[in-house]
């Protein structure tokens, strides 16, 4: 379907009018498209090949049928500390397609943007666009994003710099915060109009059930849970794990001040604001365990508090099992229990004090067949690594896939590549100057994180010293 042919619907807006503000984009100056993804528009259902309409549609210039635009309000605990009105202070939203909410990031000003400007400059664009679709990438539940713009249009950070806007795709953008909103506003008819919303489009097999919004609570807590596992695993750590920026989905959603693990570490904190460690890597379980008891709280006036309790205690075992389930795959082996946590502590915990870079140990080990010599390279200490190995080579031989298979095996679930740091910046250093041929590099490894990708080998390798375990701002 022509960009010009599209008929959007906004669902959202049956909602109360407390739940949303109507305002309309805020077009930058001179845009011009950096860089889409033909696999969502497919998804979509819509024709990206005329790139001048894509760059007015990303710059909200096109006036669609059915377009009603608004920003979302809801509510949030930051940092641990609530904060009873926030909202979407530079996302707009302009529609649904095929169940999928589109919505312009960087958009402008709206009512809940406090003393912000509503814009997104291009390093914090460029870090969402490819980012999510890095995540999806890898197969963990991601918001997605249409396209990428960039301007003449100048934004003060810390700096003057060129404003941007990404088109973000969700099939919702619902989150705790919106609940905390209304429980704390005590708005209990809009609380529950909101959770008869959230459960017809996100869950719809609830809707005729008698408690439906117990039911609702479980399955968010253990989309939850699982996508807390799939962060884990895969070494990423949010670094803005507010109430606001969680997901009743269960998707990663607003990337701000994200990383992936250079070398394994458990206390790694990628936000400089967060100077108290609460969104380190290794807490992010426990955060997401903190926020389900905030959204719980603002259920209340819908269910029974001891009923919410009753749940959220099984949040532990929901968690420690998807963990597990999916480091078993990470190590190749055909089965594991309980016990068998000892073991995977024991191999974290040797990471971290020989400064093992996650990633390619484990896409190292995805080729071992009992010759240590490319394990052994990764720490500059033998003994622990030989020590571990000694332990995993046991395991192997309780197997009863072949080695074979196991490397197969491993190789599909181990990334050849994440998207570092330090990649991503060589990336926004140079579109900085108008070039965006690794915004397309990238972009490619994104989608194809477990290919061999030759001419990308240098991105395989260790993070340079200078780079390792950088701290970002919430404006990235």
């Amino acid at each position: 379907m022509k960009l010009k042919n599209i008929n959007l619907t906004n669902p959202y807006l049956a909602l109360p009018s407390l739940c949303y503000d109507r305002v309309n984009p805020t077009p930058l100056k001179k845009p011009f498209l950096i860089h889409s993804n033909q696999e969502v528009a497919d998804m979509l259902g819509i024709d990206i090949s005329d790139r001048e309409a894509l760059t007015h549609f990303v710059n909200g210039e096109l006036n669609l049928n059915g377009s009603d635009t608004f920003a979302m309000c809801y509510a949030g605990h930051q940092f641990g500390h609530f904060v009873p009105r926030l909202g979407d202070g530079r996302a707009i939203n302009i529609g649904t397609i095929n169940g999928f909410h589109l919505q312009l990031k960087g958009a402008g000003q709206t009512l809940y943007s406090r003393s912000g400007d509503g814009r997104a400059v291009l390093r914090s664009s460029i870090r969402e666009y490819l980012m999510s679709e890095a995540m999806y990438g890898l197969g963990i539940e991601t918001t997605r994003a249409l396209a990428i713009i960039g301007s003449e249009h100048s934004v003060y950070r810390q700096s003057w710099e060129k404003g941007s806007i990404v088109l973000r795709v969700s099939p919702s953008w619902i989150r705790f915060g919106t609940f905390e909103y209304f429980a704390h506003s005590k708005n209990f008819k809009e609380l529950e109009a909101l959770a008869d919303y959230a459960i017809d489009e996100c869950y719809p097999h609830l809707s005729n059930e008698n408690d439906k919004y117990l039911h609702f609570f479980t399955e968010v807590m253990g989309k939850t849970a699982r996508l807390m596992a799939e962060w884990q695993v895969v070494g990423f750590n949010h670094g803005v794990m507010n109430t606001d920026n969680m997901s009743i989905l269960g998707l990663t959603i607003d990337y701000g001040p994200y990383a992936f693990l250079d070398d394994y570490d458990t206390n790694y904190v990628c936000n400089h604001t967060d100077q108290y460690g609460r969104y380190s890597f290794g807490n992010q379980p426990l955060i997401g365990e903190w926020n389900l008891k905030a959204l719980a709280l603002a259920l209340e006036p819908l269910v029974r508090k001891e009923r919410l309790e009753k749940i959220i205690k099984h949040y532990g075992r929901l968690y420690s099992r998807h963990f597990l389930y999916l480091m078993g795959k990470k190590l190749g082996l055909d089965e594991v229990f309980d016990k068998d946590f000892d073991f995977i502590k024991q191999m974290l915990g040797m990471l971290q004090s020989l400064h093992v870079d996650y990633t390619l140990f484990f896409r190292t080990l995805s080729r071992y067949d009992g010759d240590r010599k490319g394990l052994l390279k990764l720490g500059l200490l033998h003994r622990p690594m030989n020590e571990w190995l000694d332990e995993y080579d046991k395991y192997l031989k309780n197997n009863k896939t072949t080695e074979e298979i196991r490397h197969k095996n491993m190789l599909k679930i181990n990334p050849k590549y994440v998207l570092k740091n330090y990649m991503l910046q060589e990336a926004i250093d140079e579109a900085e100057k108008g070039v965006f041929d690794k915004v397309e590099a990238l972009f490619t490894i994104a989608q194809n994180p477990y290919a061999e990708h030759k001419e990308f080998e240098h991105w395989s390798k260790a993070t340079p010293d200078e780079f390792k375990n950088q701290k970002l701002s919430c404006s990235s």
